[in-house]
Protein backbone atom coordinates (compact mmCIF):
# COMPACT_ATOMS: atom_id res chain seq x y z
CA UNK A 1 0.00 0.00 0.00
CA UNK A 2 1.46 3.35 -1.02
CA UNK A 3 1.25 6.02 1.66
CA UNK A 4 2.34 9.04 -0.34
CA UNK A 5 2.18 9.42 -4.08
CA UNK A 6 0.94 12.30 -6.17
CA UNK A 7 -2.23 11.51 -8.09
CA UNK A 8 -2.89 13.43 -11.29
CA UNK A 9 -5.81 11.40 -12.68
CA UNK A 10 -8.54 13.64 -11.32
CA UNK A 11 -12.26 13.49 -11.97
CA UNK A 12 -12.80 17.25 -11.83
CA UNK A 13 -10.12 19.89 -11.58
CA UNK A 14 -10.82 22.23 -8.66
CA UNK A 15 -10.62 25.42 -10.72
CA UNK A 16 -13.10 24.13 -13.23
CA UNK A 17 -15.47 23.16 -10.43
CA UNK A 18 -15.82 26.72 -9.21
CA UNK A 19 -16.47 28.06 -12.71
CA UNK A 20 -19.09 25.43 -13.50
CA UNK A 21 -21.00 25.23 -10.25
CA UNK A 22 -24.48 25.50 -11.80
CA UNK A 23 -23.68 22.74 -14.32
CA UNK A 24 -22.25 20.62 -11.52
CA UNK A 25 -25.38 21.06 -9.40
CA UNK A 26 -27.45 19.79 -12.31
CA UNK A 27 -25.28 16.69 -12.65
CA UNK A 28 -25.25 16.05 -8.92
CA UNK A 29 -29.04 16.37 -8.84
CA UNK A 30 -29.37 13.87 -11.66
CA UNK A 31 -27.15 11.34 -9.86
CA UNK A 32 -29.13 11.78 -6.61
CA UNK A 33 -32.43 11.25 -8.43
CA UNK A 34 -31.18 8.17 -10.29
CA UNK A 35 -29.72 6.70 -7.09
CA UNK A 36 -32.95 7.31 -5.17
CA UNK A 37 -35.02 5.79 -7.96
CA UNK A 38 -32.84 2.66 -8.19
CA UNK A 39 -33.08 1.95 -4.47
CA UNK A 40 -34.68 3.27 -1.33
CA UNK A 41 -34.85 7.07 -0.82
CA UNK A 42 -33.06 6.64 2.53
CA UNK A 43 -29.28 7.21 2.26
CA UNK A 44 -28.68 4.93 5.23
CA UNK A 45 -30.24 2.06 3.26
CA UNK A 46 -28.98 3.09 -0.19
CA UNK A 47 -25.19 3.23 -0.59
CA UNK A 48 -25.25 4.89 -4.00
CA UNK A 49 -27.61 7.61 -2.76
CA UNK A 50 -25.41 8.19 0.28
CA UNK A 51 -22.39 8.65 -1.99
CA UNK A 52 -24.28 11.07 -4.22
CA UNK A 53 -25.38 13.14 -1.25
CA UNK A 54 -21.82 13.25 0.12
CA UNK A 55 -20.57 14.51 -3.24
CA UNK A 56 -23.30 17.16 -3.32
CA UNK A 57 -22.51 18.34 0.21
CA UNK A 58 -18.81 18.56 -0.67
CA UNK A 59 -19.76 21.07 -3.40
CA UNK A 60 -21.95 23.07 -0.97
CA UNK A 61 -25.17 22.07 -2.70
CA UNK A 62 -28.10 23.41 -0.58
CA UNK A 63 -30.03 20.87 1.49
CA UNK A 64 -33.29 21.89 -0.19
CA UNK A 65 -31.82 21.07 -3.60
CA UNK A 66 -30.68 17.67 -2.37
CA UNK A 67 -34.10 16.86 -0.91
CA UNK A 68 -35.90 17.98 -4.08
CA UNK A 69 -33.67 15.68 -6.11
CA UNK A 70 -34.54 12.75 -3.81
CA UNK A 71 -38.28 13.57 -3.93
CA UNK A 72 -38.18 13.80 -7.72
CA UNK A 73 -37.37 10.09 -7.92
CA UNK A 74 -40.87 9.17 -6.74
CA UNK A 75 -42.63 11.46 -9.24
CA UNK A 76 -44.47 10.16 -12.27
CA UNK A 77 -42.70 12.54 -14.65
CA UNK A 78 -39.11 11.59 -13.79
CA UNK A 79 -36.95 10.79 -16.80
CA UNK A 80 -35.57 7.31 -17.32
CA UNK A 81 -31.82 7.73 -17.35
CA UNK A 82 -29.42 5.18 -18.79
CA UNK A 83 -25.81 4.75 -17.73
CA UNK A 84 -23.41 4.66 -20.67
CA UNK A 85 -19.61 4.49 -20.86
CA UNK A 86 -17.57 5.84 -23.76
CA UNK A 87 -13.87 5.23 -24.36
CA UNK A 88 -11.43 7.10 -26.52
CA UNK A 89 -8.10 8.82 -26.96
CA UNK A 90 -7.12 12.43 -26.43
CA UNK A 91 -4.09 14.51 -27.49
CA UNK A 92 -0.76 12.95 -26.61
CA UNK A 93 -2.19 9.43 -26.76
CA UNK A 94 -4.05 9.87 -23.46
CA UNK A 95 -6.73 7.25 -22.75
CA UNK A 96 -10.08 8.63 -21.57
CA UNK A 97 -13.15 6.99 -20.05
CA UNK A 98 -16.34 9.06 -20.14
CA UNK A 99 -19.34 8.13 -18.00
CA UNK A 100 -22.78 9.51 -18.81
CA UNK A 101 -26.33 9.47 -17.50
CA UNK A 102 -28.70 10.13 -20.37
CA UNK A 103 -32.36 9.98 -21.36
CA UNK A 104 -31.39 10.03 -25.06
CA UNK A 105 -28.63 7.64 -26.09
CA UNK A 106 -28.41 8.94 -29.67
CA UNK A 107 -28.05 12.57 -28.59
CA UNK A 108 -25.31 11.79 -26.10
CA UNK A 109 -23.37 9.56 -28.50
CA UNK A 110 -23.44 12.27 -31.17
CA UNK A 111 -22.34 14.95 -28.72
CA UNK A 112 -19.47 12.88 -27.32
CA UNK A 113 -18.22 11.94 -30.78
CA UNK A 114 -18.35 15.57 -31.90
CA UNK A 115 -16.50 16.80 -28.82
CA UNK A 116 -13.72 14.26 -29.32
CA UNK A 117 -13.30 15.07 -33.02
CA UNK A 118 -13.34 18.86 -32.52
CA UNK A 119 -10.70 18.75 -29.78
CA UNK A 120 -7.99 16.50 -31.18
CA UNK A 121 -9.35 13.22 -29.87
CA UNK A 122 -10.75 10.01 -31.26
CA UNK A 123 -13.70 8.10 -29.86
CA UNK A 124 -12.96 4.38 -29.70
CA UNK A 125 -14.99 1.23 -29.39
CA UNK A 126 -16.13 -0.15 -26.06
CA UNK A 127 -13.19 -1.75 -24.27
CA UNK A 128 -10.59 0.10 -26.35
CA UNK A 129 -8.98 1.76 -23.31
CA UNK A 130 -10.62 0.34 -20.17
CA UNK A 131 -8.22 -2.62 -20.20
CA UNK A 132 -5.56 -0.13 -19.07
CA UNK A 133 -7.56 0.86 -15.98
CA UNK A 134 -8.68 -0.91 -12.83
CA UNK A 135 -12.23 -0.54 -11.51
CA UNK A 136 -11.98 0.40 -7.83
CA UNK A 137 -13.77 2.25 -5.07
CA UNK A 138 -12.49 5.76 -4.29
CA UNK A 139 -13.08 7.73 -1.09
CA UNK A 140 -11.83 11.32 -1.05
CA UNK A 141 -10.87 13.52 1.88
CA UNK A 142 -9.58 17.06 2.09
CA UNK A 143 -6.41 18.00 3.93
CA UNK A 144 -8.40 18.79 7.08
CA UNK A 145 -8.81 15.04 7.68
CA UNK A 146 -5.24 14.96 8.98
CA UNK A 147 -1.74 14.34 7.74
CA UNK A 148 -0.80 11.48 5.46
CA UNK A 149 0.28 9.18 8.28
CA UNK A 150 -2.96 9.59 10.21
CA UNK A 151 -5.13 8.97 7.15
CA UNK A 152 -2.94 6.06 6.10
CA UNK A 153 -3.34 4.35 9.49
CA UNK A 154 -7.10 4.95 9.52
CA UNK A 155 -7.45 3.57 6.01
CA UNK A 156 -5.57 0.38 6.93
CA UNK A 157 -7.76 -0.08 9.98
CA UNK A 158 -10.91 0.45 7.88
CA UNK A 159 -9.86 -2.14 5.30
CA UNK A 160 -8.72 0.03 2.38
CA UNK A 161 -6.34 -1.26 -0.30
CA UNK A 162 -4.28 1.85 -1.05
CA UNK A 163 -3.87 5.50 -0.03
CA UNK A 164 -2.50 8.49 -1.90
CA UNK A 165 -1.88 11.80 -0.14
CA UNK A 166 -0.63 15.14 -1.42
CA UNK A 167 -1.29 18.85 -0.97
CA UNK A 168 -4.72 18.44 -2.54
CA UNK A 169 -5.95 15.91 0.03
CA UNK A 170 -6.24 12.16 0.34
CA UNK A 171 -7.56 9.46 -1.97
CA UNK A 172 -8.37 6.13 -0.37
CA UNK A 173 -8.77 3.16 -2.70
CA UNK A 174 -10.88 0.09 -1.97
CA UNK A 175 -12.21 -2.87 -3.86
CA UNK A 176 -15.55 -2.30 -5.59
CA UNK A 177 -17.25 -4.63 -3.13
CA UNK A 178 -15.96 -2.96 0.05
CA UNK A 179 -16.30 0.72 -0.96
CA UNK A 180 -19.23 1.64 1.26
CA UNK A 181 -18.16 -0.62 4.10
CA UNK A 182 -14.76 1.12 4.24
CA UNK A 183 -16.34 4.57 3.89
CA UNK A 184 -18.56 3.94 6.91
CA UNK A 185 -15.66 2.51 8.93
CA UNK A 186 -13.60 5.65 8.26
CA UNK A 187 -16.20 8.09 9.58
CA UNK A 188 -15.57 7.53 13.33
CA UNK A 189 -11.81 7.61 12.65
CA UNK A 190 -11.33 10.72 10.46
CA UNK A 191 -14.82 12.06 9.82
CA UNK A 192 -17.10 12.09 6.80
CA UNK A 193 -15.41 12.11 3.42
CA UNK A 194 -16.06 14.39 0.47
CA UNK A 195 -17.33 11.52 -1.61
CA UNK A 196 -17.27 7.77 -2.15
CA UNK A 197 -17.66 6.44 -5.67
CA UNK A 198 -16.61 3.84 -8.19
CA UNK A 199 -13.59 5.02 -10.14
CA UNK A 200 -11.21 4.09 -12.94
CA UNK A 201 -7.57 3.99 -11.87
CA UNK A 202 -4.97 3.80 -14.65
CA UNK A 203 -2.27 1.15 -14.52
CA UNK A 204 0.22 3.59 -16.10
CA UNK A 205 0.18 7.33 -16.75
CA UNK A 206 1.15 9.39 -19.80
CA UNK A 207 2.98 12.66 -19.21
CA UNK A 208 1.52 15.43 -21.36
CA UNK A 209 3.13 18.83 -22.02
CA UNK A 210 2.88 21.87 -24.27
CA UNK A 211 0.20 21.97 -26.97
CA UNK A 212 -0.90 18.43 -26.16
CA UNK A 213 -1.58 19.45 -22.55
CA UNK A 214 -3.51 22.55 -23.61
CA UNK A 215 -5.60 20.62 -26.14
CA UNK A 216 -6.24 17.80 -23.68
CA UNK A 217 -7.59 20.23 -21.09
CA UNK A 218 -9.85 21.80 -23.73
CA UNK A 219 -11.18 18.35 -24.61
CA UNK A 220 -11.84 17.47 -20.97
CA UNK A 221 -13.48 20.86 -20.33
CA UNK A 222 -15.75 20.39 -23.35
CA UNK A 223 -16.75 16.92 -22.18
CA UNK A 224 -17.47 18.13 -18.65
CA UNK A 225 -19.59 20.98 -20.05
CA UNK A 226 -22.01 18.48 -21.62
CA UNK A 227 -25.08 18.02 -19.45
CA UNK A 228 -25.21 14.25 -19.95
CA UNK A 229 -21.60 13.56 -18.94
CA UNK A 230 -21.09 12.81 -15.26
CA UNK A 231 -17.39 11.94 -15.01
CA UNK A 232 -14.24 11.91 -17.13
CA UNK A 233 -11.31 9.70 -16.17
CA UNK A 234 -7.92 9.58 -17.85
CA UNK A 235 -4.37 8.27 -17.57
CA UNK A 236 -2.79 11.70 -18.06
CA UNK A 237 -0.11 13.32 -15.92
CA UNK A 238 0.16 17.04 -16.60
CA UNK A 239 3.10 18.50 -14.62
CA UNK A 240 2.30 21.38 -12.26
CA UNK A 241 4.24 23.89 -14.32
CA UNK A 242 2.14 23.02 -17.37
CA UNK A 243 -1.10 23.41 -15.41
CA UNK A 244 0.06 26.83 -14.19
CA UNK A 245 0.51 27.95 -17.81
CA UNK A 246 -3.07 26.92 -18.55
CA UNK A 247 -4.63 28.52 -15.47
Amino acid sequence: MAGHSKYKNIMYRKGAQDKKRSTMFSKLSREITVAAKMGLPDPEMNARLRSAILAAKAQSMPKDNIQRSIDKASGSDVENYEEIRYEGFGPGGVALIVEALTDNRNRTATNVRTIFSKNGGNLGAGGSVSHGFERLGLIEYGGEAGDGDRVFEAAIEAGAEDVESDDGGHRIWTSVETLHEVAKALEPLIGEGEGAKLAWRPSTEVEVRGDDAANLMKLIDALEDDDDIQTVWGNYDVPDEELEKLA
